[in-house]
């Protein structure tokens, strides 16, 4: 498992380690780290155009001190100082003595700097790689507009850009991008991720990334988690030799109307990819449903009569009926709301049930809950799916670039590593609802069913598109692969 932590606890295990570690060699470990990786991206080092852009603090020492090591394997090295008084006095000294030259960021820098804005921006566009190492991890809002002219440049220039710990200008705790910042292809981390290179909108800025160990004593319990194969793998349900329908589970479909009949079978076919024993639909679309899928168990005389299940779903496509709402939220059962179902269901009746509930909402759908703009659910994803959670006292699963699960009672949220841009197609929503409604009757918990359907969601989406358009069925059917490849490994 990815695990991220808070900018607080990173800075509290570096003052451990340092306290125990001789004088600047914590930050030695991430400058060769550093050096490494740049080194990786550059191929051959002797001969290449490096560019330093370097702030205040240690994380413009780090990239002084990965500098200096570039420029003794031979490559041209030029710093850019954006404040020449405040630059790390050690990291300079060993980028000169490495054979460094040192640019001001708008004037002339200090003990033999070289040119002034003019030849920075120059080596910028000459520049094979460029390190961004303006602002550490502590960095709020977006770039000073000198280091924002120096990025613009950046989009002009044919470097790769690798940024030291995190791209400056993005918030390392939240992920949120309040102004300028940099764009990097490579962002080298040290000692664990931060949560902002999980998260967009700054998991955009981040590109891809690469954890170097720094010998960091962390916190069994994160910030973020984000699952992997093996992770996913344990958590599936597989039937024994012992199993019938009903033992592996049954869930309940309460979706689609005449406007939308799509919805139910789609909702349907997620479901019975999900690795529950039998689906139970219910709702005005049975006749869609039992066409497409003749071994779902159809039923027009509303939830309470559907028979028992161990989980319902309600609200895909299902317009404006509330009373299908009202009857699945009375249910002891685990209880999966989306779409329609959120607009129609009471916060009192969702915090006043015993059973666990998962709500799914996009990025719209949330805004609308919470009474604010899309855009501020979109630019503070970590923030709102907190919230929501907690409001609503249920587990909530944000939909969107980075879908993210909170539970309402605190501990880590996770991130979904999986998808595609191509997921962003009508009623891919839906099959993602009946895949986790399925988990959830198969005996998942309500955060493990949310994070493994959206894994599943995500990698089958991935190989159905295979970078071209798909559509929602085809996701649907990319589950099974899915599902074998996870367990696979």
């Amino acid at each position: 498992m990815r695990t991220a932590y808070s900018v607080e606890t990173v800075r509290a295990a570096e003052r451990e380690l340092m306290a125990r570690l001789p004088e600047g060699a914590l930050m030695q470990r991430a400058a060769a780290g550093l050096a490494a990786a740049c080194a990786d991206v550059l191929g051959r080092v002797y001969g290449r155009r490096v560019v330093l852009l370097v702030g205040s603090g240690d994380n413009g020492g780090d990239a002084l001190y990965a500098g200096a090591r570039l420029a003794r394997r031979g490559a041209g090295v030029a710093a850019v100082l954006l404040s020449p008084e405040r630059a790390h006095a050690g990291g300079l000294a060993a980028l000169r003595r490495a054979g460094g030259v040192v640019l001001g960021g708008g004037g002339m820098g200090d003990g033999g700097a070289v040119g002034g804005g003019a030849n920075a921006e120059d080596a910028i566009l000459r520049a094979d790689l460029v390190l961004d190492g303006i602002v550490g991890i502590g960095g709020k809002g977006g770039l000073r507009p000198e280091a924002a002219a120096l990025g613009s440049v950046l989009e002009t220039s044919r470097a790769t850009v690798v940024a030291v710990d995190l791209p400056s200008g993005v918030d390392a705790d939240t992920g949120e991008v309040r102004g300028a910042a940099i764009r990097a292809d490579l962002t080298v981390t040290f000692g664990t991720h931060k949560p902002g290179l999980l998260v967009d909108p700054a998991r955009e800025y981040a590109g891809s990334v690469r954890l170097v160990d720094i010998g960091l004593s962390l916190p069994v319990e994160a910030e973020l988690e984000a699952l992997q194969h093996a992770d996913v793998a344990r958590l599936l349900p597989v039937p024994s030799g012992e199993s019938d329908k009903y033992r592996r589970g049954v869930v309940g479909i309460a979706a689609g109307s005449a406007r939308y009949p799509g919805a139910a079978v789609l909702a349907v076919a997620g479901a019975l990819r999900g690795g529950a024993g039998a689906v139970r639909y219910v709702g005005p679309a049975g006749d869609a449903v039992i066409a497409r899928f003749p071994e779902a168990l159809v039923s027009d005389q509303g939830p309470k009569r559907a028979g028992r299940v161990q989980a319902w779903v309600v609200g895909p496509g299902a317009g404006d009926d509330a009373s299908a709402v009202g009857e699945v939220l009375s249910a002891d059962v685990p209880v999966l709301i989306d779409a329609d179902g959120l607009r129609l269901a009471d916060v009192d009746a969702v915090r006043g049930r015993g059973a666990p509930t998962l709500m799914t909402p996009h990025a719209g759908e949330a805004a609308a809950l919470l009474g604010v703009a899309r855009e501020e659910v979109e630019g503070a994803r970590l923030a709102s799916v907190r919230e929501l959670a907690g409001r609503y006292g249920a587990t909530v699963l944000l939909k969107g670039s980075t879908t993210l699960v909170a539970d309402s009672g605190g501990g880590a949220v996770r991130v979904n590593p999986t998808g595609t841009a191509w997921l962003a197609t009508a009623g891919s929503g839906d099959v993602l609802s009946g895949l986790a409604g399925s988990l959830l009757a198969a005996g998942l918990s309500v955060v493990d069913a949310g994070s493994v359907a959206a894994y599943l969601h995500g990698l089958a989406g991935r190989f159905a598109a295979d970078g071209s358009p798909v559509g929602a069925h085809d996701v649907a059917d990319g589950i099974r692969g899915a599902w074998r490849d996870v367990r696979a490994g």
